[in-house]
């Protein structure tokens, strides 16, 4: 029989409200009903499988490993709830910790934080084998167990020092080498990340001219010293020069003789092709006069300058961010580095004016009238590449100004071989900023590969500048020297480690350096001056606090 609405509405309940009936009981079949939140995730009932997430640290620090954040709790929002009340307050109990320390620790001061490096591959919650980062407490109340996630392989990309806590670490504001002044206007912000995906094939370039001449390398240097005999770092006073690229009389010939459009220093040219791999801020000034560009940088400009640490992850800090030790600010160990190795290279060679390599020219920079010291081994070519792309009507040339510092013979086939002399320096390994570098002094003959890996680390920017230079002259052989100070506490008197030679092409591919890249970043960058139609100066600046360039007119 159908039912009539009239009928429906009659049967609705009379008070306003509708729907199941409120109770004020809690129990469910006589058990109390815990009420569910939405933000509880549900998951396992028990799990005897893996080992317990949440057992408490000693201080009450939960231990954090990898797989908690997998972890789902079940009634989170609700423990109070059937909380038990025990007769005896358990907070006063403590376990004593037998367990026995390391014997690889290495302690800073009081109280202070214990570096465990560990070998192998580590624990299931360290992968990478690269051990823990423990801070112990002054007091030894808490101790918190932080994981140093640079391992695996190179450290790219890996978290650094102190893991989960690193938001804590305030934002550094580092100055920017230049100021820039009111009345520029800014054409162009290039991201690294676009930078990074640049490529472009050259060929390996041809020699136009050379000039200067060179001594041969003292071998002696390449022996590993024996131990408390290690060579002093001694002053010599030579004559080099680093002239900038529009200041240099043979460009200025070569530019009239039209024999390429662009010109640059290997300085500066190498900045630019390791721009993506640059954390302090530099500038480079670009002067465009007719169809002609040339990459210029200013007097006294931080291009000249070696810095030190720049990649690590904990960089030497400035004053303002709270570092006491004057000799080891970042402005500091970049003039000592700068000093080491003008020095390092005049004495690593052999000065005999009856054996030396002359060049095809003499030095063009040296004025034998005026200059009081004696001309530094140091030869300069000057080589071309092409940059051309298919689209292109014209063909554009790259002439780059190249120096080499030291020569050879090979010890098979009796060849002059050309060579790049640098110095790496430590200044303390203990201290701040250190990028948790290995004692040379101890580790350099017997963890070679361990030292040189962490300096490709900590100072990607500067090797793979140094590299690159390398690879523009054409070097044979670049020279590493290890350079470190006497005392950690006085930056004016040095010791000679050791002496390491590598093939360029064969350090760039260990360092995951790929040229291809930089030849593209120098492209674009000349793209963009050539897109102005107007002569004019251009000021090409790295942003001091992020991974960005500018481009200012």
């Amino acid at each position: 029989m159908p039912v009539s609405l009239s009928d429906i509405v009659a049967s609705l309940p009379s008070d306003e409200a509708w729907g199941p009936p409120t109770t004020t009981n809690s129990l469910v079949d006589g058990v109390p009903y815990a009420p569910y939140s939405k933000s509880d995730k549900l998951g396992r009932m028990a799990d005897w499988t893996t080992e317990g997430k949440d057992r408490e640290g000693r201080g009450g620090g939960r231990h954090y490993n990898r797989n908690y954040k997998d972890q789902q709790v079940y009634g989170a929002g609700t423990s109070s709830l059937f909380a038990v009340q025990v007769a005896e307050d358990e907070s006063s109990f403590s376990v004593v910790d037998n367990t026995r320390a390391s014997t690889k620790t290495r302690g800073f001061g009081r109280g202070g934080a214990t570096f465990i490096r560990g070998r192998g591959r580590g624990g299931r919650d360290q992968r990478g084998g690269r051990g823990t980062f423990q801070r112990v407490g002054a007091r030894g109340a808490q101790q918190n167990t932080y994981y140093d996630n640079r391992g695996g392989r190179g450290g790219r990309g890996g978290r650094r020092f102190g893991g989960w806590k690193d938001y804590d670490k305030p934002q550094r504001n580092r100055d920017s080498s230049v100021n820039i002044k009111p009345d520029w206007q800014m054409l162009e912000e290039i991201d690294f990340n676009r930078l990074a995906k640049l490529n472009l094939e050259t060929s390996t370039g041809e020699d136009i001219d050379s000039y200067g001449f060179l001594y041969y390398y003292d071998r002696s240097y390449d022996k590993p010293p024996v131990k408390n005999t290690e060579r002093k770092l001694n002053v010599v006073d030579r004559a080099a020069y680093n002239v900038t690229t529009s200041q240099d009389p043979i460009i200025h010939e070569l530019a009239e003789k039209d024999e390429a459009t662009i010109f640059a220093t290997d300085n500066i040219l190498s900045m630019l092709m390791c721009a993506p791999r640059s954390v302090y801020s530099w500038d480079m000034v670009i002067t465009r006069s007719g169809n002609k560009i040339f990459l210029d940088k200013r007097d006294g400009s931080s291009l000249d300058m070696v810095s030190v640490n720049e990649n690590a992850a904990d960089a030497p800090l400035e004053a303002s961010e709270g570092n006491k030790d004057q000799i080891n600010f970042p402005g500091a160990l970049a003039l000592e580095a700068t000093f080491i190795n003008h020095n390092f290279v005049n004495q690593t060679v052999i000065e005999s004016e009856n054996s030396k390599f002359e060049m095809q020219h003499e030095n063009p920079f040296y004025n034998p009238s005026e200059e009081t010291e004696a001309l530094a081994s140091k030869a300069y070519k000057y080589r071309r590449f092409d940059l051309s792309l298919e689209k292109d009507e014209d063909p554009l040339h790259l002439i780059v100004r190249t120096e080499l510092d030291a020569v050879v013979k090979n010890n098979i086939s009796g060849e002059d071989q050309f060579l790049v002399v640098k110095a790496l320096n430590e200044f303390d390994h203990k201290a701040q900023g250190s990028g948790g570098a290995l004692d040379w002094r101890t580790k350099l003959t017997s963890q070679r590969g361990a030292v040189v890996a962490t300096e490709m680390k900590n100072n990607s920017c500067k090797l793979a500048r140094w590299t690159v230079q390398s690879i523009l002259a054409r070097a044979d052989v670049m020279k590493l020297g290890f350079v470190s100070r006497t005392t950690p506490k006085s930056n004016d008197r040095h010791v000679i480690l050791g002496v390491v030679g590598y093939d360029p092409r064969k350090f760039a591919e260990q360092m995951n350096l790929n040229l291809n890249n930089g030849w593209g970043i120098v492209r674009t960058i000349i793209d963009m001056i050539r897109a102005m139609n107007k002569d004019g100066k251009y000021v090409l600046v790295k942003d001091p606090n992020k991974n960005l360039l500018r481009l200012y007119e």
